[in-house]
């Protein structure tokens, strides 16, 4: 293994949506030196362009239903609008990123969902050595940073709607056989909270244990469930260290006082 690290940072939550909070964090992001990745899905946009489009947005239990239209939505903006204004701003932050989709240089392949209760249409699933580490590689020794759209394809030349947290996880676990690779997931919240409603409760350390226990208890629940179910897969497969915080504190990742953290034991 390289002795050379990567960041791996997947933006989510509102911030995407919001001007002043993304500009924000990509000056921190574009700071932070050395090899890095971003990953970003960009939801409410294509929610809201669809209905400009008299496309109805469909989502079950909070994920979306990705049919043939709303698949050309969210290509759309993932991978077009909203990928490069992300990319554009970097450059403006000096930082040298290139925008990437799964499809790219076939950097990460995914199969259509199977329909079991519910037909999620296009959307993929990614599989185990579905991720090509090393053509990634190829642009972060070149210096490029990828910037990631949550958009994958099968190989066959259909485009798959992917879960950007997982792509986080997915390119993490891929990339620490070739780097020493931390994953950090920012949000609007200042990590995992034990009350959701104070931001105050912040829980600094969570271990698999502890993460199974707070799950019991309802501590942990909803749409943090996935998220911390990806990142601990991520360090059972050799990334370094997962962090969950909020973007606006990016810049404390360094002195390694950022969120919550995430550790085997």
């Amino acid at each position: 293994m390289s002795n050379s690290t990567l960041n791996i940072i997947k933006i989510g939550g509102n911030v995407i949506d919001d001007d002043v909070q993304l500009e924000i964090f990509l000056e921190k992001f574009a700071a932070i030196p050395g090899k890095k990745i971003l990953v970003h899905g960009g939801g409410k946009i294509a929610t809201r362009i669809a209905s400009q489009l008299n496309i109805e947005a469909k989502m079950v239990d909070g994920r979306r239903i990705t049919d043939e239209a709303m698949l050309d939505v969210v290509t759309m903006v993932y991978a077009g609008l909203t990928n490069k204004k992300l990319v554009a701003t970097l450059q403006k932050h000096q930082c040298d990123a290139i925008g990437l989709s799964g499809a790219d240089a076939n950097v990460i392949k995914a199969v259509k969902r199977p329909v079991r209760e519910i037909d999620y249409g296009f959307v993929g699933d990614i599989l185990v050595d579905s991720v090509n580490g090393l053509a990634i590689k190829k642009f972060l020794d070149a210096g490029f940073t990828p910037v990631f759209s949550a958009i994958t394809h099968n190989g066959s030349g259909q485009l798959l709607n992917t879960n950007a947290d997982t792509i986080a996880s997915a390119l993490s676990t891929t990339l620490a056989q070739h780097y020493e690779t931390s994953l950090i997931y920012c949000f609007e919240k200042n990590g995992v909270l034990e009350n959701v409603n104070d931001e105050n409760s912040l829980i600094e350390t969570i271990t698999a244990a502890q993460f199974d226990e707070f799950k019991e208890k309802g501590i942990i629940s909803d749409g943090m469930i996935p998220k911390l179910q990806n990142a601990f897969d991520a360090i059972n497969k050799g990334v370094k260290s997962v962090f969950i915080g909020n973007a606006a504190n990016l810049h404390l990742f360094q002195q390694q006082k950022f969120g919550t953290c995430l550790t085997i034991k």
